[in-house]
Protein backbone atom coordinates (compact mmCIF):
# COMPACT_ATOMS: atom_id res chain seq x y z
CA UNK A 1 0.00 0.00 0.00
CA UNK A 2 1.27 3.31 -0.85
CA UNK A 3 -1.19 6.04 0.97
CA UNK A 4 -3.09 5.51 3.42
CA UNK A 5 -5.53 8.66 3.89
CA UNK A 6 -6.51 9.03 7.83
CA UNK A 7 -9.60 11.05 8.26
CA UNK A 8 -11.81 12.43 11.42
CA UNK A 9 -15.53 12.32 11.65
CA UNK A 10 -17.44 13.93 14.20
CA UNK A 11 -20.95 15.10 13.12
CA UNK A 12 -19.97 16.14 10.07
CA UNK A 13 -21.59 13.81 7.15
CA UNK A 14 -22.06 15.70 4.26
CA UNK A 15 -18.57 17.98 4.59
CA UNK A 16 -16.86 14.42 5.07
CA UNK A 17 -18.67 13.15 2.28
CA UNK A 18 -17.53 15.58 -0.04
CA UNK A 19 -13.72 15.30 1.25
CA UNK A 20 -13.97 11.33 0.39
CA UNK A 21 -15.63 12.09 -2.45
CA UNK A 22 -12.95 14.73 -3.98
CA UNK A 23 -10.24 12.22 -3.48
CA UNK A 24 -12.24 9.28 -5.22
CA UNK A 25 -12.96 11.74 -8.50
CA UNK A 26 -9.05 11.22 -9.65
CA UNK A 27 -7.14 8.08 -10.62
CA UNK A 28 -3.86 7.63 -8.87
CA UNK A 29 -0.87 6.08 -10.36
CA UNK A 30 -0.17 4.42 -6.77
CA UNK A 31 -2.44 1.96 -4.65
CA UNK A 32 -4.39 3.84 -1.57
CA UNK A 33 -6.85 3.59 1.02
CA UNK A 34 -9.11 5.68 3.21
CA UNK A 35 -9.49 5.67 6.79
CA UNK A 36 -12.51 7.22 8.79
CA UNK A 37 -12.39 7.11 12.32
CA UNK A 38 -15.62 8.28 14.18
CA UNK A 39 -15.46 10.14 17.02
CA UNK A 40 -18.08 9.03 18.69
CA UNK A 41 -20.40 11.36 16.74
CA UNK A 42 -23.71 10.48 18.91
CA UNK A 43 -25.64 10.99 15.62
CA UNK A 44 -26.40 9.06 12.57
CA UNK A 45 -23.30 10.61 10.33
CA UNK A 46 -21.40 7.38 10.91
CA UNK A 47 -24.16 5.23 9.61
CA UNK A 48 -25.08 7.45 6.65
CA UNK A 49 -21.19 7.12 5.61
CA UNK A 50 -21.18 3.34 5.96
CA UNK A 51 -24.19 3.61 3.89
CA UNK A 52 -22.82 5.57 1.77
CA UNK A 53 -19.59 4.45 0.80
CA UNK A 54 -19.97 0.58 1.53
CA UNK A 55 -16.28 -1.16 1.74
CA UNK A 56 -14.86 1.41 -0.42
CA UNK A 57 -13.92 3.03 3.13
CA UNK A 58 -12.52 1.25 6.08
CA UNK A 59 -14.43 2.61 9.23
CA UNK A 60 -13.26 2.86 12.68
CA UNK A 61 -16.46 3.99 15.25
CA UNK A 62 -14.78 5.30 18.72
CA UNK A 63 -16.12 4.25 21.80
CA UNK A 64 -15.88 7.75 23.29
CA UNK A 65 -14.61 11.42 21.75
CA UNK A 66 -10.99 11.42 23.07
CA UNK A 67 -10.14 14.52 20.97
CA UNK A 68 -8.40 14.79 17.43
CA UNK A 69 -4.87 13.82 18.41
CA UNK A 70 -6.31 10.13 19.80
CA UNK A 71 -8.87 9.86 16.97
CA UNK A 72 -6.10 10.02 14.13
CA UNK A 73 -3.97 7.84 16.51
CA UNK A 74 -6.83 4.68 16.18
CA UNK A 75 -6.29 5.04 11.95
CA UNK A 76 -2.39 5.02 12.25
CA UNK A 77 -2.22 2.36 14.40
CA UNK A 78 -3.68 0.31 11.28
CA UNK A 79 -2.18 2.34 8.59
CA UNK A 80 -0.66 -0.04 5.81
CA UNK A 81 0.79 2.93 3.18
CA UNK A 82 4.12 4.10 3.09
CA UNK A 83 3.08 7.45 3.30
CA UNK A 84 0.02 8.83 5.61
CA UNK A 85 -2.33 11.44 4.90
CA UNK A 86 -3.76 13.50 8.00
CA UNK A 87 -6.90 15.28 6.14
CA UNK A 88 -9.26 17.40 7.66
CA UNK A 89 -13.23 16.34 7.16
CA UNK A 90 -13.84 19.79 6.03
CA UNK A 91 -11.57 19.72 3.01
CA UNK A 92 -11.57 19.19 -0.36
CA UNK A 93 -8.77 17.88 -2.42
CA UNK A 94 -7.64 19.41 -5.87
CA UNK A 95 -6.80 17.71 -8.80
CA UNK A 96 -3.45 16.33 -9.12
CA UNK A 97 -2.32 17.35 -5.59
CA UNK A 98 -2.09 13.98 -3.68
CA UNK A 99 -0.36 12.69 -6.95
CA UNK A 100 2.32 15.80 -7.42
CA UNK A 101 3.36 15.24 -3.88
CA UNK A 102 3.69 12.02 -3.90
CA UNK A 103 5.83 11.73 -6.38
CA UNK A 104 7.91 15.25 -4.66
CA UNK A 105 7.96 12.62 -1.60
CA UNK A 106 9.47 9.92 -3.79
CA UNK A 107 12.06 12.01 -4.96
CA UNK A 108 13.09 13.41 -2.01
CA UNK A 109 13.88 10.84 0.78
CA UNK A 110 14.72 13.16 3.26
CA UNK A 111 11.85 14.98 3.62
CA UNK A 112 9.59 13.53 6.23
CA UNK A 113 6.73 15.60 6.00
CA UNK A 114 4.90 17.25 2.96
CA UNK A 115 1.77 20.19 3.06
CA UNK A 116 0.47 22.05 0.71
CA UNK A 117 -1.24 25.45 -0.13
CA UNK A 118 -4.28 26.17 1.69
CA UNK A 119 -7.12 27.83 0.67
CA UNK A 120 -10.44 28.74 2.48
CA UNK A 121 -13.65 29.02 1.06
CA UNK A 122 -13.87 32.79 -0.02
CA UNK A 123 -9.81 31.66 -1.67
CA UNK A 124 -7.66 33.32 0.29
CA UNK A 125 -4.62 31.93 1.70
CA UNK A 126 -5.16 29.38 5.21
CA UNK A 127 -1.78 31.11 6.50
CA UNK A 128 -1.62 28.28 9.19
CA UNK A 129 -0.16 26.00 6.19
CA UNK A 130 3.16 27.63 6.52
CA UNK A 131 4.60 28.42 9.53
CA UNK A 132 7.55 28.77 11.61
CA UNK A 133 7.53 27.16 15.27
CA UNK A 134 5.85 29.58 17.96
CA UNK A 135 8.10 30.92 20.56
CA UNK A 136 7.34 33.65 23.22
CA UNK A 137 8.23 36.69 20.78
CA UNK A 138 6.61 35.43 17.50
CA UNK A 139 3.73 34.60 19.88
CA UNK A 140 3.63 38.12 22.20
CA UNK A 141 3.47 39.77 18.81
CA UNK A 142 0.66 37.38 17.52
CA UNK A 143 -1.59 37.36 20.07
CA UNK A 144 -1.59 40.86 20.78
CA UNK A 145 -1.74 41.71 16.56
CA UNK A 146 1.83 43.87 16.92
CA UNK A 147 2.90 44.43 13.19
CA UNK A 148 6.41 43.10 12.99
CA UNK A 149 8.70 43.85 10.05
CA UNK A 150 11.38 41.64 11.11
CA UNK A 151 11.28 38.27 9.13
CA UNK A 152 12.78 36.36 12.27
CA UNK A 153 9.17 37.04 13.96
CA UNK A 154 7.48 36.38 11.13
CA UNK A 155 5.12 33.37 12.57
CA UNK A 156 2.98 33.02 9.44
CA UNK A 157 5.73 33.49 6.74
CA UNK A 158 4.23 35.95 4.83
CA UNK A 159 7.10 37.02 2.97
CA UNK A 160 7.52 33.87 0.62
CA UNK A 161 5.31 33.12 -1.99
CA UNK A 162 2.22 30.88 -1.82
CA UNK A 163 2.67 29.25 -4.88
CA UNK A 164 6.28 27.99 -4.86
CA UNK A 165 7.98 24.91 -2.96
CA UNK A 166 10.54 25.66 0.50
CA UNK A 167 11.94 24.23 3.55
CA UNK A 168 9.72 25.60 6.84
CA UNK A 169 8.82 24.43 10.40
CA UNK A 170 5.02 23.65 10.50
CA UNK A 171 2.09 22.50 8.42
CA UNK A 172 -1.46 22.50 9.28
CA UNK A 173 -3.20 19.80 10.80
CA UNK A 174 -5.74 20.11 7.86
CA UNK A 175 -3.32 18.23 5.43
CA UNK A 176 -0.40 16.48 6.75
CA UNK A 177 1.51 14.03 4.14
CA UNK A 178 3.63 12.22 5.89
CA UNK A 179 6.45 9.50 5.33
CA UNK A 180 5.43 6.39 7.69
CA UNK A 181 9.29 6.12 8.47
CA UNK A 182 9.37 9.48 10.32
CA UNK A 183 6.14 8.69 11.81
CA UNK A 184 7.25 5.16 13.00
CA UNK A 185 10.61 7.25 14.54
CA UNK A 186 8.92 10.07 16.50
CA UNK A 187 5.68 8.40 16.97
CA UNK A 188 2.19 9.11 16.63
CA UNK A 189 0.25 12.75 17.70
CA UNK A 190 -0.09 13.51 21.38
CA UNK A 191 -2.80 12.55 22.55
CA UNK A 192 -2.19 15.24 25.48
CA UNK A 193 -3.83 18.20 22.97
CA UNK A 194 -7.38 17.57 22.36
CA UNK A 195 -7.68 19.37 20.06
CA UNK A 196 -5.11 22.07 18.26
CA UNK A 197 -1.36 22.05 18.94
CA UNK A 198 -1.26 18.34 18.20
CA UNK A 199 -0.06 19.27 14.27
CA UNK A 200 3.00 21.52 15.92
CA UNK A 201 4.13 19.45 18.39
CA UNK A 202 4.19 16.47 15.63
CA UNK A 203 6.37 18.97 13.10
CA UNK A 204 8.80 19.65 15.76
CA UNK A 205 9.34 15.94 16.67
CA UNK A 206 10.16 15.09 12.92
CA UNK A 207 12.49 18.01 12.32
CA UNK A 208 14.38 17.64 15.30
CA UNK A 209 14.92 14.23 14.86
CA UNK A 210 16.19 15.03 11.40
CA UNK A 211 13.77 15.16 8.97
CA UNK A 212 12.72 18.13 6.61
CA UNK A 213 9.27 19.65 6.70
CA UNK A 214 7.92 21.07 2.99
CA UNK A 215 5.65 23.47 2.09
CA UNK A 216 4.76 22.64 -1.41
CA UNK A 217 2.68 25.80 -2.79
CA UNK A 218 2.20 24.51 -6.17
CA UNK A 219 -0.99 22.25 -5.23
CA UNK A 220 -4.10 23.20 -3.06
CA UNK A 221 -7.16 21.60 -1.25
CA UNK A 222 -9.51 23.91 0.25
CA UNK A 223 -10.45 24.03 3.71
CA UNK A 224 -13.78 25.51 5.14
CA UNK A 225 -12.85 26.89 8.29
CA UNK A 226 -15.49 28.40 10.11
CA UNK A 227 -15.75 32.21 10.35
CA UNK A 228 -13.98 33.92 12.96
CA UNK A 229 -17.09 36.39 13.40
CA UNK A 230 -19.32 33.11 14.35
CA UNK A 231 -19.72 32.57 18.20
CA UNK A 232 -17.12 29.81 19.51
CA UNK A 233 -18.26 26.55 21.49
CA UNK A 234 -16.20 27.72 25.19
CA UNK A 235 -14.85 24.22 24.27
CA UNK A 236 -12.83 25.00 21.40
CA UNK A 237 -11.65 28.18 22.99
CA UNK A 238 -10.36 26.55 26.34
CA UNK A 239 -8.55 23.80 24.16
CA UNK A 240 -6.99 26.26 21.70
CA UNK A 241 -5.19 28.19 24.92
CA UNK A 242 -4.73 24.60 26.67
CA UNK A 243 -2.96 23.84 23.80
CA UNK A 244 -0.58 26.66 23.84
CA UNK A 245 -0.01 25.46 27.43
CA UNK A 246 1.38 21.99 26.86
CA UNK A 247 3.15 23.08 23.42
CA UNK A 248 5.24 25.63 25.92
CA UNK A 249 5.43 23.65 28.94
CA UNK A 250 6.78 20.45 26.80
CA UNK A 251 9.19 22.05 24.23
CA UNK A 252 10.22 25.60 25.99
CA UNK A 253 9.76 25.80 29.63
CA UNK A 254 12.69 23.43 30.66
CA UNK A 255 14.94 26.54 28.68
CA UNK A 256 13.50 29.88 30.02
CA UNK A 257 13.86 31.42 32.91
CA UNK A 258 11.57 30.57 35.93
CA UNK A 259 9.88 34.23 35.51
CA UNK A 260 9.62 33.84 31.87
CA UNK A 261 7.88 30.49 32.58
CA UNK A 262 5.87 32.45 34.73
CA UNK A 263 5.06 35.64 32.55
CA UNK A 264 3.70 32.83 29.68
CA UNK A 265 1.64 30.93 32.06
CA UNK A 266 -0.31 33.95 33.35
CA UNK A 267 -0.60 35.57 29.53
CA UNK A 268 -2.10 32.05 28.16
CA UNK A 269 -4.21 32.25 31.38
CA UNK A 270 -5.32 35.76 31.03
CA UNK A 271 -5.89 36.00 27.39
CA UNK A 272 -7.76 32.34 27.79
CA UNK A 273 -9.90 34.04 30.38
CA UNK A 274 -10.45 37.58 28.32
CA UNK A 275 -11.64 35.10 25.29
CA UNK A 276 -14.18 33.60 27.03
CA UNK A 277 -15.61 36.30 28.60
CA UNK A 278 -16.21 38.24 25.12
CA UNK A 279 -17.53 35.03 23.25
CA UNK A 280 -20.50 35.23 25.94
CA UNK A 281 -21.41 38.59 24.06
CA UNK A 282 -20.86 36.95 20.61
CA UNK A 283 -24.27 36.06 18.74
CA UNK A 284 -24.72 32.68 17.85
CA UNK A 285 -24.70 32.02 14.45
Amino acid sequence: MDLSVVIVNYQTFELTKNTINSIFEYDYPFSYEILVVDNASGDDSLSKLQGYFKDKVKFIASSENRGFAAGNNQALKVAKGKYVLLLNSDTIVWENTLENIYNYMEKHSDVGATGCRVLLENGELDKACKRTFPNVKNSFFRLFHIPTKSEDDNYNLDNLPDGEVYEIDCLTGAFMFIRKDALDEVGFLDETFFMYGEDIDLCFRIKKSGWKIVYYGKSKITHFKGASSKKQKSKLIYEFYRAMYIYYKKHHAHESLFITNIIVYLGIFVLCVLKLFLNLFKKKS
